[in-house]
């Protein structure tokens, strides 16, 4: 994921900044516990394609 990318890209929901899961190829926002799929190195930031993080699974601080 291009560093550049990163640091423009908001969650499109509440505009948060993002946490790359590299193992996971997702943009987590932690705000709303929302995760954001990367395909083929393009992240989908639409919201109905995001999925919404269990209570077991960590979220990065913001």
């Amino acid at each position: 994921m291009d560093k550049k990318l990163l640091e423009i890209l908001v969650c499109p929901i509440c505009k948060k900044p993002l946490y790359y899961a590299k193992a996971a190829q997702e943009l987590i926002c932690s705000a709303d516990r929302l995760a954001y799929p990367v395909r083929d190195d393009i992240p989908v930031m639409l919201p109905e394609e995001a999925r919404e993080l269990g209570p077991e699974e960590e979220v990065p601080a913001a």
